[in-house]
Formats: C-alpha cells, structure tokens, sequence
C-alpha cells in the first residue's frame, strides 16, 4: 500500500479521554475512532490487525478440530428465558422489543441458541462430539465503558461451545481448547497464563482464564513465577490423543495461578516466598466445563449406546479478538508508539523514500514495493512529500516491525538501511540483502 493512497488519520496529540497506553495509541494511530461511548468503529489500521488476529484464531480452532459457523448478533428473549438466564444476567443485556412486539436482545454470548440448534438437528450419540464456534460481534451494556476497546460495549469475540456424550468427553474437550488456546496466544507473540478462574455469569465450576500481565489490567493475579518460563513452543500435538492433551493441561495449571476471585492465600503460601508474584493481568479468554447446565434446562439430549436419552454435556470457550488488539499493545509499545510482533503486524515492511522526486531513490523505492508484494510481505511505502523525520515517526506510531529506508547518499553506495522497530538496531546492506532478511524473517511464521 502507498501512503499517499491509504487512509491513515494519525493524530498528533493523544485526546483527553484515553488514559492507558493501548487506548492512547490506537487513536493516535489511527486504528479506531469512537462513535459512542463503548462503541468503536474500526479504520482500515485497526481493520487490518483485527483481522490478522482473527485468521489466527480460525486457524488454530480449525486444527484443534473445531467446525466454523455465524449465530446473528440478536437473539429471541424466548431461549433465555427457557434457559432461565433472561432476568439473572442483568442490566447488562440489551433488551430489545421488534415491531410485533417479540421480545428480543443483542447477544452477550450465544450458549442458548447453539444448544437450540443443537437439539433440533443432533439425535444420536453417533454424532458426538461436535464442537461448533464463530467469531461474532458482542454487546454487554457496560455501566462504565473504558479504556478503549479493552472494556467497550461492542467487541469481537471468538465463542466455542463443545458437545459430548460424557463428562470425561466434555473434559477432553476442555483439555483440547486449552492447547489451541496456548498455540493462539504464542503465535500472536503473547504470553497468557492459564489461570483458575470464576464461572460468573456463564456457569461451571472448572474454568480457567488466560490473562497478559500488565499493569494496567483490570484484574488482580497470583501467581508462582515459574508459570512465566512455561512455552508451549512449536511443538505438534494429536489433538485426539487424550493424554497428550490431559498432559499439556497438566504441564501449564499444576502451578499456583489464580485470579482474585479464586484466589486461596493458604494454597498461595505453600509457593516457596522467591516465586511469589501479585500483579495485574489483562482477560483474554476463558474456557468452562458446565456440565448439563443448558442440556438440562432445554431438553438438548441424544441417544446413548444403551438406547435411553441422555443429556449432552457442554462447555464454552472464549477468546477476545478485539480486546487483544489493545493487550497486544499495552505488552508491546514504547514512547515512539507501537511495536507489532511479526505476526500480526498490519503491514510486515515499511519503505520510507528519503527524497520524493528523487529519480534514483524513486526507483529503488518502486522496485523494493514490487518485490515486497510479490512475496506476498504486504508493504506500506511512505510515498508521501513529507520531511524523513515525519516519516519515521510515522512508522513508529503504527508499528511497522521492519522499515527499509531508501535515500540518494546510501544509493550511491549500494545500500540501504534496515531497521528493526523492537530494538531500534539499524543495518547498511544492499536492497537486494535487505529483501532476502525480511523474507527469510517471515518465511517461518
């Protein structure tokens, strides 16, 4: 993309409302814009990550085995309150009444209408185990919307919900998103602890959140400092292997991690004092087992191998897409701006032209954004008649995680410069080098 022709609103100075790293940013970045309180709409920047991280969480879903579909974002009133969640969720949920006067809401989750589908088209246990997701839009009705889209109205959430015929099914189930979950957050270049968590709203018993620490998380944390060194790494797993699995959950839970709701300070201080940590951490997904909660409460059952019905047990399994824009950045920024990691960077290379109407300088430009588009590296040339340091600021703010700089005095010599935007080094190498590093640096991810 050249800059000329792209829509990148950067703002100079950061508004008075945003008062974390990742809200300040994404404005000044010109990611979001906010349309009411809570709601954001998403400029072509925001867009472009968002939906890197998306493709990430369709790819590690659909190898876990796990089956792609849409739910509406409304929802018939009906199914919650067959379900028995209509009056307990709260003030939370926006209620709606259509033009006949049906009752209706802006889904807060989806847990009704997946078992609705579910009893109307699975009948025999021969069918299990399903489990269906989709990535949707949210409403909940928040009384204090805040810090930008990490505690918005509106957001982006990937809902997983798990069928099976019994508990030890459903537990593998549990087992299984928690492995994609931890392939998820690494890809993305984050590291999120699985921690024992509270069922709220949702219900169950056994869940766990996986949370970013960051100072400015909502979310109060305790924690053995060893959970930190855990990487699940690029290793491959049978995700139908139910000890594989048991084992991997086993290797990242068996130590002490709890948020505030669970925490217990006696099981606390049997970690040895010197791996004792408190600090905050940002929520970025929670899976549950709930048993027949909703089986139960709707009549979601199938036939068993002995020939009776039996009610199928459940669980759901969330990840906020758009909230980890925001912990992607609150994990990942300095004072110049963002700091991408590789792998969800909106643009994977930067060109930044040194002299505009340059011919020599025009023309190397034109033949690295060439280059760079056919190995598919999706540049961004600052093509604009700007002063460099604008350009480079430019490019700071925004993240770009490798800027080439082309300019007439380093053509001369046969070089340019290759700059890392995490450590700031810079390199003199030929165009022809420099293409070849930022291929080979993406070729593995």
């Amino acid at each position: 993309m050249r800059l000329t022709r792209y829509f990148l609103p950067v703002l100079k100075e950061t508004p008075a409302e945003a008062t974390i790293a990742s809200h300040r940013l994404m404005l000044r970045a010109g990611m979001i814009r906010q349309s009411s309180a809570g709601i954001y709409s998403w400029l072509p920047l925001g867009f472009k990550v968002l939906r890197r991280l998306e493709q990430i969480v369709h790819e590690e879903q659909q190898k876990a085995g796990h089956i792609p579909m849409l739910m509406p974002t409304l929802q018939s009133a009906d199914l919650w309150r067959e379900s028995g969640r209509y009056e307990d969720y709260g003030q939370e949920m926006l209620r709606i009444t259509d033009r006949h006067d049906r009752d209706m809401l802006y889904g807060p989750t989806n847990e009704e209408l997946i078992t609705d589908i579910f009893r109307n088209s699975v009948a025999s246990y021969k069918e299990l185990p399903l489990t269906l997701y989709h990535i949707q839009w949210k409403f909940r009705d928040e009384v204090r919307p805040r810090f930008g889209v990490m505690r918005g109205r509106e957001f982006l959430m990937k809902d997983g919900y798990n069928f099976d015929l019994t508990k030890e099914d459903a537990l593998h189930a549990y087992n299984r998103h928690l492995v994609s979950y931890l392939r998820t957050y690494e890809r993305m270049g984050l590291k999120a602890i699985p921690m024992r968590a509270d069922g709220g709203p949702i219900g169950g018993d056994y869940t766990h959140e996986f949370l970013v620490l960051a100072d400015t998380g909502e979310s109060e944390v305790f924690y053995d400092s060893e959970v930190t060194d855990l990487t699940f790494g690029d290793r491959e797993i049978d995700f139908d292997n139910v000890a594989e699995c048991q084992g991997v959950l086993e290797e990242f839970t068996s130590r002490y991690a709890r948020t505030d709701e669970t925490h217990d300070e006696a099981l606390f201080n049997e970690v040895p004092e010197d791996r004792r940590r408190t600090a905050r951490g940002i929520e970025v997904g929670q899976i549950f087992y709930f048993g027949t909660k909703y089986s139960d409460a709707m009549n979601a059952a199938v036939s068993s191998p002995d020939g009776g019905k039996v009610p199928v047990h459940m669980g759901s399994h969330g990840i906020g897409v758009s909230r980890l824009v925001g912990a992607l950045i609150e994990a990942n920024h300095d004072e110049n701006g963002i700091i991408w990691p590789e792998s969800v960077a909106p643009f994977k290379v930067g060109i930044v032209n040194l002299r505009q109407g340059d011919g020599a300088a025009d023309a190397a430009c034109e033949s690295l954004y060439g280059q760079l588009m056919a190995a598919g590296l999706d540049p961004l040339y600052d093509d604009r008649d700007e002063r460099a340091g604008g350009k480079f600021a430019t490019m700071d703010l925004i993240g770009v995680p490798w800027r080439i700089t082309v300019g007439p005095r380093g053509l001369q010599n046969g070089v340019v410069e290759l700059t890392s935007r995490r450590t700031g080094e810079t390199e003199e190498m030929s165009p022809e080098a420099a293409l070849a590093k930022v291929t080979e640096i993406y070729a593995g991810l």
